[in-house]
């Protein structure tokens, strides 16, 4: 009898066991989803990413997490509303402790968002185990800042850019700049007079196409920063801010050379279309314009050739590497410029962070480092040649990209990372607004801006130069 009752415990026991064991691999076995999402529509905005990410990076990565035991799914939410919009969505979705698990950030939001309590490093987020990865061997300090802030890495992103003019090479055959005939395949000014001069060329020969267009204005949000207003001035020989006074510039002379340079082209010669500034979805309007060859020149980011001019995008130019050229920005005089450049540029950059609330922590970090393991990142490359995030990862196939690199990697800055960044880059925007409107001069703007500044960061924080 007491043998039965062992015997009868010990069944007990393994049925337990086995049914614990079922339990745990029922638990063990639950599918983990993971949700990434970024401002990118396949066929839209930034369609190579989503066909990057939902072609190749999610079935490899799905297929390696099954070699490991684990069922993961990962899912890609499509977000086709303007960078302002998706940057309030994410203040809406952290501040109340959700969101996707992997989110497309802009570099320069992360202070802001990091001052809110909204996002945190790596390391906080996934453990210590994130710096195991072998792939920041091959990511510069300068690169990991793009998506960092006082020493902390928030995420890791796709790569940096520059800027540069873009202009139409068959506008400019039309109007006699481009000669192919006796060679003369390429374009570059040298000063803002030799711009302006091209401008109104194109004014007087092609009567219907606007020449310049430069980004101005609100609606733009930081395009306008980073591809107008920086980039004019750039030219003037001064950034944003003095990072040795560590302050702002609030009144000084190259203020009002470039918010006078955007007067000429909008208001005195018309070289520019400022009602295009003004209306809702200015960008998107430009980008039509450029595509559809009533915009001869254009300055924006080498994201305007790799994505938005790209093959199946939504404002694809055919044939883009014959139709299409680019030039470097030139300085008001050569050596004028910032750091006694000729030419001026200036680079952000987007990338993956992960989302504080996420309740997976360890594959969400897994993912985003397959993303950014060599492989995954050659495909991209395949998809979309530009400057990426590791240095084992060079441009491929696409020898506009490569020469931009070349030509302006050297010249470039970037943008102050302080959290106020944000409020004073809209006061910029608001400057350039109130001069292609017609609401205030140079002089007038500049003074707006400067009481602006001083209410956000404190009048001794603003550099004032007669």
């Amino acid at each position: 009898m007491r043998a039965h009752r062992a015997r009868s415990f010990g069944k007990v026991l393994v049925l337990a066991a086995v049914a614990m064991g079922l339990v745990g691999i029922s638990a063990w076995a639950q599918p983990i989803k993971l949700t990434v999402t970024s401002r990118a529509v396949r066929g839209g905005v930034n369609t190579q990413l989503v066909q990057w990410l939902e072609d190749v990076v999610f079935p490899a990565f799905v297929a390696a997490m099954r070699a490991q035991g684990k069922d993961v799914q990962v899912e890609f939410i499509q977000f086709g509303g303007t960078d302002e919009a998706l940057k309030q969505q994410y203040a809406l979705d952290l501040s109340v402790g959700r969101g996707a698990d992997i989110l497309g950030f802009d570099g320069f939001w992360i202070p802001e968002f990091v001052e809110a309590g909204l996002v945190k490093p790596l390391e906080r987020v996934a453990g210590p185990a994130v710096w195991d990865w072998e792939g920041w061997e091959f990511i510069p300090l300068g690169m990991r800042e793009i998506l960092g802030y006082r020493g902390e890495v928030y995420g890791i992103a796709h790569g940096t850019d520059v800027r540069v003019i873009f202009y139409r090479r068959d506008l400019f055959e039309q109007a006699g700049i481009l000669q192919p005939k006796v060679g003369i395949h390429e374009w570059q000014p040298r000063s803002w007079e030799e711009l302006l001069d091209t401008a109104r060329l194109i004014k007087e020969r092609l009567p219907g196409v606007i020449p310049l267009q430069i980004n101005a204005g609100t609606d733009m949000g930081e395009a306008t920063t980073m591809q107008g207003w920086f980039m004019v001035l750039l030219g003037t020989g001064i950034h944003m801010y003095d990072f040795d006074a560590e302050k702002w510039y609030g009144q000084h002379p190259g203020i009002l050379e470039a918010l006078r340079f955007y007067k000429t082209v909008y208001i005195d010669e018309k070289l520019g279309d400022a009602r295009m500034q003004l209306l809702p979805g200015a960008r998107a309007r430009t980008f039509e314009g450029f595509r559809d060859g009533k915009i001869a020149m254009l300055v924006e980011g080498d994201w305007f050739w790799r994505s938005v001019i790209a093959p199946g995008s939504e404002w694809a130019v055919p044939n883009r590497e014959e139709v299409v050229g680019w030039a470097k920005m030139p300085a008001n005089q050569p050596g004028a410029g910032y750091r006694g450049q000729d030419f001026v540029t200036i680079s952000g950059g987007t990338g993956f962070i992960l989302n504080p609330n996420t309740p997976h922590p360890e594959e969400a970090w897994a993912l985003v480092s397959f993303a950014f393991s060599k492989e995954m990142q050659l495909e991209f490359q395949r998809i979309q040649p530009r400057i990426r995030c590791r240095v084992d990862v060079p441009v491929l196939g696409d020898p506009a990209m490569t020469a931009m690199a070349e030509a302006l990697l050297p010249l470039t800055t970037v943008r102050p990372m302080f959290p106020g960044y944000p409020k004073i880059s809209y006061e910029a925007q608001l400057m350039t607004e109130r001069v292609v409107a017609g609401l205030m001069t140079p002089e007038e703007a500049m003074v707006a801006y400067k009481e602006a500044l001083q209410a956000i960061v404190g009048a001794g924080n603003v550099l004032i130069v007669p």
